[in-house]
């Protein structure tokens, strides 16, 4: 018996060297039998790596990661995946060393952003282009925007996207309705004008109801994407030109929606922080100390809505035509091309199963917190208990905009944003003059 475990115990040992550098690993034919042909093994796994950002439950404090995993593997015993999660404020560190040390991992979830524009277009990752075949048009219908941002400017794929949300605002619908400013917004499609949005903000100062209607807050980089949209919708500008290639935040569209949020500031119609981000401001509006967020969307619902005595409600940002255009996010995954045929096309398989699986493609993107950027997948959260509280964001995705993160100095410009509008807002300084600067040191980076 006890020859019998040792033996056993030799064998393990041989199977787990097999298995060590994390290459394909086969388990070895009988000494004295014939090789086998290609494609033949008897047993064989490839083994491939995920590194994830905090997407939803896909990272994040409660990852649900061993249950995708777990679930991929009954239908694909043959492909082992590991994973390491990764946050905002160190990732961006792993993935350049891991770049830099040739051990980048095999498939990666994160946004365009970084996929497209950072990590594709310096040649790192493998085209996507075979996984798109069969489902770009379903992707189309739900977003063109979808589609053309995880396309690289050479025409490659280089995301396969799960999901997508839409960025908003929220007011404090009791303030609102006390101040006698719901009349200024419009319940059913949550869209309001630049002029019903001035009104609503000076009848939310009269009524002293709150110690500040909004907060514009421009105290780093963190929430941009709220003081964006609205100085963008406000008179229907744009953040950059049509392809991308430069940044357009110093046209007459946007220079006048920068003098009118001065003016609002210097009139005590909303107010201005040059110390306060986005978690602060939502904080303060979860507080009720402001009766507005330009921070909002289902993610920071969660976080802050139960700490509220109030009813945050979900609202588009204000424009002058009342048809806003939203920032958004976008969500998938890219493969680092490590030159292993095998573990892309594992990759690859492990990709088509989460993001298009009929059963677990809706779960992948419940988990995420997000909807999908599949037609055909229709409300995954119906029926679910997050129903109710996902159906006013699902309301506003119709309204996403055009996705321009994808041009390049992103990292750049969003220092140069908060600078800009500290220079304005609290400053004091002239709104063309500190524009035309925001864009020429923007347009240096590209």
């Amino acid at each position: 018996m006890k020859k019998f475990l040792a033996l056993l115990l030799s064998m393990s040992l041989v199977f787990g060297l097999a298995a060590c550098g994390g290459e394909s690993a086969t388990t070895p034919a009988p000494e004295g039998s014939a090789p086998a042909e290609s494609g033949e093994t008897e047993a064989s796994v490839t083994r491939i790596t995920l590194w994830t950002y905090p997407i939803g439950q896909w990272g994040g404090t409660d990852p649900q990661l061993d249950t995708i995993i777990a679930a991929f593997n009954e239908a694909h015993p043959e492909i082992e995946v590991s994973y390491e999660l990764l946050d905002y404020t160190n990732g961006d560190t792993q993935v350049t060393s891991a770049i830099t040390a040739s051990n980048t991992p095999d498939i990666i979830m994160e946004g365009p952003e970084r996929l497209v524009s950072n990590w594709g277009a310096n040649g790192l990752m493998v085209d996507l282009s075979d996984l798109w075949a069969d489902t770009e048009a379903d992707i189309a219908a739900t977003s063109e925007a979808v589609v053309s941002a995880c396309k690289g400017t050479d025409g490659n794929y280089y995301e396969y996207p799960l999901c997508m949300t839409t960025h908003c605002m929220a007011i404090n619908y009791e303030v609102f309705e006390q101040a006698g400013a719901l009349q200024y917004i419009d319940e059913e499609t949550r869209t309001w004008t630049t002029d019903g949005f001035v009104k609503a903000m000076e009848a939310v100062a009269a009524s002293g109801l709150v110690s500040t209607p909004a907060i514009v807050y421009c105290g780093g980089q963190g929430g941009d994407q709220g003081t964006r949209a609205l100085v963008n919708n406000l008179y229907s500008g744009t953040y950059t030109n049509a392809d991308h290639t430069a940044y357009t935040a110093n046209s007459a569209e946007n220079v006048e929606a920068l003098t009118l949020l001065q003016s609002m500031v210097n009139d005590g119609t909303i107010s201005t922080s040059a110390s306060f981000q986005a978690s602060d401001e939502l904080q303060a509006f979860a507080n009720g100390t402001c009766a507005v967020t330009f921070a909002w969307n289902a993610s920071n619902k969660a976080a802050y809505a139960s700490q509220a005595a109030f009813t945050p409600f979900a609202m588009a940002f204000p424009s002058d035509d009342g048809v806003p255009e939203l920032c958004g996010g976008i969500w998938g995954f890219g493969i680092f091309n490590n030159g292993d045929d095998a573990k892309i096309e594992a990759a690859k398989t492990f990709i088509k199963f989460v993001c298009d699986d009929a059963a677990q493609g809706p779960e992948s993107v419940r988990l995420t917190g997000f909807f999908p950027v599949r037609s055909s997948f229709g409300d995954v959260y119906a029926g679910t208990d997050q129903a109710e509280q996902m159906s006013e964001f699902q309301s506003l995705m119709p309204y996403l905009g055009d996705y321009y993160n994808v041009i390049s100095g992103w990292t750049e410009q969003r220092t140069n944003w908060f600078n800009m509008l500290q220079r304005i807002l609290v400053s004091g300084g002239d709104p063309q003059t500190e524009a035309d600067a925001f864009v020429e040191a923007s347009n240096a980076n590209i």
